[in-house]
């Protein structure tokens, strides 16, 4: 008998979190690997259980993730928001919660361009008078 499995998309900066979610034991995998051994600090361990903790599914469901793209930090923003997303589809009811916690809101925040004539996007080349 199959299990009914909810997916959802979360992206930050470059980085893209493709996530399916699906009733079971607390399983969480990212890229193939445990996501305590994939996420290495702590705090970014935190970040992404925090759609969990908000709805009281920690330890309740089977997270299955592919993230690519970007740095760690890029992508444990991008699995939260696809956590968040997945979580809505799972359980409607839980929008409510999400929502107050600022969770289902994408962080639009990405790096601004090198413009020309300049060192980086705003530090400019020395000026020098004589």
């Amino acid at each position: 008998m199959a299990t009914v499995s909810y997916q959802a998309t979360g992206r930050r900066k470059t980085a893209v979190a493709s996530v399916r979610l699906a009733s079971g034991g607390g399983n969480m995998v990212v890229n193939r690997k445990p996501m305590r051994e994939y996420l290495t600090k702590d705090d970014l361990m935190l970040h992404v259980q925090k759609p969990l903790e908000v709805t009281g599914t920690l330890g309740k469901v089977d997270i299955i993730c592919m993230a690519r793209g970007g740095g760690l930090t890029g992508q444990a923003g991008a699995i939260r928001l696809a956590i968040a997303r997945a979580l809505v589809k799972m359980n409607q009811e839980t929008r409510a919660a999400l929502k107050k916690a600022g969770l289902l809101t994408r962080d639009s925040r990405m790096v601004e361009r090198k413009k020309y004539g300049q060192i980086k996007a705003r530090k400019r080349f020395q000026y020098s008078k004589r």
